[in-house]
């Protein structure tokens, strides 16, 4: 099968033609042919053609955008056990939808994804898929804290990288052996920074919102404590750490003082916690309840910096999904989680549009996820295959409910209009546009 892209701007800093609005060719998943665009495509609009059929087609003032395919390197699928929530297949949708053709999936399934045959299970129900999904291991056996899972026997098997996920390891001698063991085969540990005793029975940031509403707060200390522990872990064992969903000011200037030190460490920031402030949680709605939770002002602008100076490595969705009746309860009750991964880079450009550049922004989707996990990752040229993700920055886009992939309904932006919008993607030798 034959697609052509008209009329793209490649978006691909190891690309000849980063930055080029060019001419593209695939033919079963490689590019076949490559070039600035030509007088007659360059009068046209942008469009995409599918077995010289046409798929999708510009209006005027449209910019097609190309790069190399996105990654989410924290989401949540929930099968098996909780299908009810989210299925493997509904999920790949959503990714597709949002433009990611790589998924890295936790492991708080029932089971767990602790044992090699849980991952052959997951990504055998991914196989063909258009998304290439990754399977993340557990550190502890079954995601409880008690006793390392059999990582290497899961590397052996596929697992990308290692997290209890949803549940950070709270046992500082166990975090400090799974480090240690991970080294073996050059691995890298994921953690999400909670101090679960220090969380415990808080719904919120705590602070002067938090107060003012009657809520237990969540100190700022249940981060940032993990946050300095783990650094000191990671310093002692000279391993390989990555923290997802940091949050905070403080915990970004601690990331970036230990990568000044030169220590294996890398970081990850939500969609959500670079839009949104606690704020959203005056009205009491329990879509906005996450964890970590939604801090000030300060704190979101310190999240932006970071990811402007390259503190901050990569994007991830955090997508949680949950049920409708998981939410929409009193708040004490309600789920932790938005299901955001389709919806990712609309919040994404709407909120950093003024502050980095479509370049900065395929960076931390696509190339420092890929380098720091190693992903395949090969530059949009001649011979090259091809994994892109299909994007413009112009124009709005408004998820509506009934043209939504996840199964899922706890996404407070479903309904709104965001700037950009993600197309579609080109991966594993197939098309996938968002029409």
């Amino acid at each position: 099968m034959q697609v052509q892209i008209n009329k793209a701007r490649v978006i691909d800093k190891n690309s000849e033609f980063n930055g080029q609005v060019v001419d593209i060719t695939i033919t079963d998943g490689i590019i076949t042919a490559i070039a600035e665009a030509g007088k007659k495509t360059a009068k046209a609009g942008p469009s995409i053609t599918s077995g010289g059929k046409e798929a999708w087609k510009g209006g005027a003032g449209t910019e097609l955008c190309i790069s190399t395919g996105w990654v989410d390197v924290f989401a949540d699928y929930r099968e098996p056990g909780y299908e009810h929530k989210e299925t493997i297949a509904t999920g790949l949708a959503a990714a597709a939808a949002g433009g990611f053709t790589d998924v890295m999936v936790v492991p708080n399934t029932q089971p767990a994804i602790s044992s090699k045959s849980v991952i052959q299970f997951v990504l055998g129900q991914a196989a063909g898929n258009t998304v290439s999904l990754h399977a993340l291991g557990c550190i502890t056996a079954n995601a409880e804290g008690k006793t390392l899972a059999e990582m290497m026997d899961m590397h052996a098997n596929g697992a990308t990288a290692f997290t209890d996920g949803w549940k950070p390891v709270q046992n500082a001698n166990l975090m400090l052996k799974a480090l240690e063991y991970v080294k073996a085969f050059g691995g890298t540990v994921l953690q999400i920074p909670v101090d679960a005793p220090l969380a415990e029975g808080g719904l919120m940031n705590e602070g002067a919102v938090s107060t003012a509403l009657g809520m237990p707060g969540i100190p700022l200390l249940a981060e940032t404590l993990m946050v300095y522990r783990d650094i000191e872990l990671l310093r002692y064992t000279q391993s390989k750490l990555h923290i997802t969903g940091i949050s905070s000011a403080e915990a970004v200037a601690m990331v970036r003082q230990a990568k000044k030190e030169g220590l294996a460490i890398t970081c990850s920031v939500t969609p959500y916690h670079l839009a949104l402030t606690e704020d959203m949680l005056t009205s009491y709605d329990s879509a906005y309840k996450v964890s970590p939770p939604l801090r000030g002002e300060a704190d979101r602008l310190a999240l932006i910096k970071g990811l402007e100076d390259g503190t901050i490595d990569c994007i991830a969705s955090h997508h949680r999904p949950h049920e409708w009746d998981a939410k929409t309860k009193e708040f004490e009750y309600a789920a932790d989680g938005m299901a955001v991964q389709e919806s990712t880079f609309n919040i994404l450009w709407d909120a950093l549009k003024d502050y980095i550049s479509p370049e900065r922004l395929v960076e931390v989707l696509s190339t420092k996820p890929r380098a720091i996990f190693g992903l395949p990752q090969q530059a949009i040229g001649k011979g090259a295959n091809a994994a892109i993700t299909i994007f413009t920055t112009t124009g709005t886009h408004t998820l509506a409910t009934p043209h939504k992939k996840s199964a899922s309904m706890n996404n407070p932006f479903i309904g709104k209009e965001l700037a950009g919008e993600a197309l579609g993607i080109y991966n594993n030798s197939k098309l996938n546009l968002n029409i």
